[in-house]
């Protein structure tokens, strides 16, 4: 019950806030725009003076080129609005001493926390429901059907791509003592990731691999990325356990 208090109260902070509409706006309109830009650009290059030369090197649109067009928008841009909806999480509360107030109620602070991570999902999830329709059907109608179950694994994968920073920025945002400071520290845990990621041996092991298990999905390739699937999730769950783990020892 009183985890079912702290999500209304953040999902209603969320809606009057505006976040839900800005992560909705953008995946869904990088949804439209990826197939789109996928088929047109070519076109594009013809229109601009001085590129023409470029557009006869473009090969035909396919539709792999929509499928990568499109993880690579979504993947990008959930990454940066889940890093910055998520920064003032939990320390823009102590600033504001809204959190003292809402934890004397008293609410635990772990349905604190995993309140604010599952609308945050919520959030995200619903947008890329949309995003993912959206992008399926201009697919379809300016290339060729796609498979639906691969389609629907997809966005899955970009979804726990995302929550795994949203996590990170959720823990970062409880030890940090400034928005800043918890959204610096998740980009530079992004780029650490990033350079283990580029070490063939490690991989397979990190959060960036969802991103080529979700091209291979619709390529039909034999590419799979369970340890990365697993390690993300684990992530997640060490992220949030962190966090509660923080904010049970800090005075409010």
């Amino acid at each position: 019950m009183k985890f079912l208090v702290a999500f209304r109260k953040e999902f209603l902070e969320n809606w009057r806030t505006y976040r839900f509409l800005i992560v909705f706006s953008v995946l869904v309109i990088f949804g439209i725009l990826s197939p789109l830009t996928a088929k047109f650009m070519p076109e594009i290059f013809k229109m601009v003076a001085g590129a023409e030369q470029f557009a006869a090197l473009i090969p035909e649109p396919s539709v792999k080129d929509a499928v990568d067009q499109y993880i690579k928008n979504i993947s990008q841009f959930a990454l940066i609005i889940g890093i910055l909806i998520s920064m003032g999480s939990v320390v823009q509360e102590k600033e504001r001493g809204t959190a003292a107030m809402i934890l004397v109620k008293p609410l635990p602070r772990g349905a604190f926390l995993l309140a604010k991570l599952m609308v945050l999902l919520a959030v995200f999830a619903a947008s890329l429901v949309f995003a993912g329709t959206f992008a399926y059907y201009y697919t379809l109608y300016l290339f060729e059907p796609m498979p639906v179950l691969p389609w629907l694994a997809l966005n899955g994968l970009l979804l726990i791509y995302t929550m795994v920073y949203v996590a990170l920025t959720i823990f970062f945002s409880t030890v940090s003592r400034s928005q800043a400071l918890a959204g610096g520290l998740s980009l530079a845990t992004l780029a650490v990731l990033g350079i283990v990621g580029s070490i063939p041996t490690l991989r397979n092991f990190v959060p960036a691999n969802l991103i080529d298990w979700a091209a291979a999905l619709m390529q039909q390739a034999d590419l799979s990325a369970w340890p990365a699937l697993w390690i993300s999730m684990g992530i997640i769950l060490v992220a949030i356990t962190g966090s509660w783990l923080v904010l049970r020892s800090q005075e409010l």
